[in-house]
């Protein structure tokens, strides 16, 4: 893992060095600044480069503010600077501000889940369904779809960006833009999610609410507690090298 703040500097190294070469190949003066400022705001996805919300924000906003710094935005009008603010709220829309930011799951996290968990096709006979609620870029549904390779792995998406790119990425799932809260569960064997403390008791009374007794909740990171602060108990919490809980519910 590289240290912080390296990332966004070699990025903004980056996002020059391309202006440089446009203006130096006599590029428009609108491809020389709006080009290495898109890069910027596409390297907030990866998780190397930033971690949390405000890091993908100094990343994003590092190259147009030096440039305005520098005086070299002359000629440009004002509103061309709102595109990478419009680029980060179709990514984080205003709708999922509630929610856990996007977050991707480590690779290798779900490895030893089929091992604890064992999905029952439902009743019609076909296989078994898995939801990744809030599915971000598709990380853990790439995972999930290691863990169990017989299930319908689904994923919805509240940002149209990242349902596209989870899309792209996973062409076996089917991703769709939506509200998780919206969404019922109660057809999936499995619900996987990755919240904030504060919205965990929300989904455990989701869970509880639609869920069939004997399915199973996954949640990275946080457990589950209901609406009085009261833990539920786990199944199993599974741990690899370090990383992320991932803690395993039951219900029922």
């Amino acid at each position: 893992m590289r240290t912080w703040p390296l990332p966004a500097l070699l990025t903004w190294a980056l996002a020059w060095a391309l202006a440089l070469a446009l203006r130096a190949a006599q590029a428009p003066l609108w491809a020389s600044l709006m080009l290495p400022t898109a890069v910027g705001v596409c390297a907030t996805w990866l998780p190397f480069v930033a971690s949390t919300t405000w890091r993908r924000v100094f990343v994003a906003a590092g190259f147009p503010l030096s440039v305005i710094a520098l005086g070299q935005g002359a000629g440009l009008p004002g509103w061309l600077w709102l595109a990478p603010l419009a680029l980060l709220l179709l990514a984080y829309p205003v709708h999922a501000w509630r929610d856990a930011p996007v977050f991707p799951t480590p690779r290798g996290a779900l490895k030893d889940l089929s091992a604890h968990v064992v999905l029952k096709p439902p009743a019609s006979g076909q296989e078994p369904r898995i939801l990744d609620a809030g599915c971000g870029m598709g990380d853990a549904l790439v995972e999930l779809h290691r863990a169990f390779p017989q299930a319908r792995i689904e994923g919805i998406e509240w940002s149209w960006l990242w349902r596209i790119v989870a899309a792209l990425r996973c062409p076996w799932a089917k991703v769709r833009q939506g509200d998780m809260w919206a969404q019922s569960w109660a057809d999936f064997e499995l619900v996987y999610l990755f919240q904030r403390p504060e919205t965990m008791p929300r989904a455990m009374a989701k869970a509880r609410a639609e869920m069939r007794s004997g399915c199973w909740l996954v949640s990275l990171e946080f457990e589950a507690v209901d609406e009085h602060g009261v833990a539920w108990k786990p199944h199993v919490r599974l741990s690899l090298d370090g990383l992320r809980p991932i803690w395993v519910y039951r219900l029922g």
